[in-house]
């Protein structure tokens, strides 16, 4: 299997905070975010596999900042390492000013997803090409929040 380069697997997603996404205190419900999170990183999974992935895990979810109605949040996802049949995706969450196009994070999340073949069972998944400074900091960083899950999981 040949390896994927982590920019290939690299997906965005924009949306404006409509009424009927916010709360009594007008930002948006966290729920939403979640999923806005599991669809973009979902995209970035199957773009490494080329094939489908289901979500195994969410990890570290950090709301930072709220979302105000009417903001323009924008989601970027990429794949940060790869294990046999599962892969950590992370994400990042911004609201950016159109007028200014500056942007400011509000919500980051790392997502384990296993590749799956057409019975649903794990298949392999492609290694992780990495190229860049970045993304050497961010396999290495998720192989020790992949340790760590391990770990927990073992104890």
């Amino acid at each position: 299997m040949q390896p994927r380069p982590a920019s290939a697997s690299s997906a965005e997603a924009t949306h404006f905070v409509m009424p009927g996404l916010t709360n009594v205190h007008g930002t948006i419900f966290g729920g939403i975010v979640m999923q806005w999170i599991d669809e973009i990183a979902a995209v970035a999974a199957t773009r490494h596999c080329c094939g489908p992935v289901v979500t195994a895990a969410v990890d570290a979810l950090h709301f930072i900042e709220p979302i105000q109605l009417g903001a323009l949040v924008v989601l970027k996802a990429q794949v940060n390492f790869v294990a046999t049949t599962s892969l950590e995706v992370g994400v990042r969450v911004e609201v950016e000013n159109p007028a200014t196009g500056e942007r400011r994070r509000t919500t980051r999340a790392y997502l384990t997803f296993v590749a799956v073949d057409a019975h649903g069972r794990p298949r392999p998944v492609p290694p992780l090409a990495v190229s860049t400074d970045d993304e050497r900091r961010r396999q290495q960083e998720a192989a020790a929040r992949r340790a760590a899950r391990l770990a927990q999981r073992r104890a």
